[in-house]
């Protein structure tokens, strides 16, 4: 018996519930199926399957069997994959979907970076707010920013994106530095509008572990997370501004982190992707790439401590303007 076949029908007959369908899938016979499985059954002396004339179900031990063996045979079609496609060169189209924010700010870098060592490899960036559901559109990868997709979807979490009051340092030489969440109610701040309702969303602050959102009283507001960025570094108020964007701003001096312990942290950057067995290798490369170049997101977030560092420095260049 060819166990190996043997088993790769069984588990095709497990997922389709169906000895016809299987053996269509396999370009083989029912009957075949059926005498695959049987031999399966007597080598082992277990009944792996219910039969009835409509479907076939699992028994306990056939769901036993199966998730012990699923593993396995992933591996196997894996290292088939792979051995196959480094026999020819490792080009190819790589289409991914990403929400502007990540795809201008993180991906476009990796892109070129990942280039440098595969120049036959591809990409197709499409940049765009909404969820991109990735097998209707033909898409490999996709990035989201905020909560994890919810489909049966394959998710890693890259890192946590963090919410940071700040300012430019023109703006805090002219106006004071707020140094509670009340005193925002004196300044001009910078406000985002939702796309679906066209509010104005609030902010969010850690107070004593609890999340709670304030309305600011914001003149300038825009439905674009970088023209936001932008106006807080001209000097038009203060803003809440996530992480990716204001990273390099802050650590450049820049702008100025406030309220540095109210930080909320409550949303994420996620990777997801169909299951990778389906995967062609070079997309499976470049999600590795991906991963252990941002995961964790150093570059775009602020360890503890931090931000109160960079925020003491600018009090010490006030009190030498004095």
């Amino acid at each position: 018996m060819d166990r190996l076949g043997a088993m790769e029908t069984f588990a095709r007959v497990a997922e389709l519930g169906s000895f016809n369908r299987a053996a269509s899938q396999q370009g083989t016979t029912p009957q075949a199926v059926s005498k695959a499985i049987r031999q399966l059954e007597k080598e082992l002396g277990l009944r792996l399957f219910h039969r009835s004339t409509r479907r076939s179900t699992l028994t306990d031990e056939g769901k036993a069997f199966l998730a012990r063996l699923q593993p396995g045979l992933e591996s196997i079609r894996e290292a088939w994959s792979d051995a196959s496609e480094l026999t020819r060169e490792q080009g190819g189209l790589i289409r991914i979907a990403a929400p502007p924010l990540v795809g201008k700010k993180i991906l476009v870098e990796l892109i070129a970076r990942y280039r440098a060592e595969h120049p036959a490899v591809e990409f197709e960036l499409l940049l765009e707010d909404r969820y991109t559901d990735l097998v209707a559109a033909g898409i490999h990868l996709g990035f989201r920013a905020g909560h994890p997709p919810e489909r049966q979807l394959v998710v890693r979490e890259l890192f946590r994106m963090q919410l940071i009051v700040c300012a430019a340092p023109d703006y805090l030489r002219r106006h004071g530095m707020p140094e509670r969440i009340e005193d925002l109610d004196g300044h001009a701040c910078t406000g985002s509008r939702q796309p679906n309702s066209g509010r104005i969303e609030p902010w969010e602050f850690m107070e004593q572990g609890e999340l709670r959102l304030r309305s600011v009283r914001a003149p300038f507001h825009t439905n674009d997370f970088e023209a936001e960025t932008l106006a807080v570094t001209a000097g038009l108020g203060i803003g809440q501004l996530d992480s990716i964007n204001t990273a390099a701003l802050l650590r450049e001096q820049r702008l100025v982190p406030l309220l540095c312990g109210h930080l909320s942290e409550r949303h994420g950057v996620y990777l997801y992707y169909p299951p990778r067995s389906g995967q062609p290798l070079r997309v499976r490369r470049f999600i590795d790439h991906v991963l252990g170049a941002v995961r964790g997101g150093e570059a775009f977030r602020f360890r503890p401590g931090e931000l109160e560092a960079l925020q003491q420095r600018f009090r010490r260049t006030l009190k030498r303007g004095r």
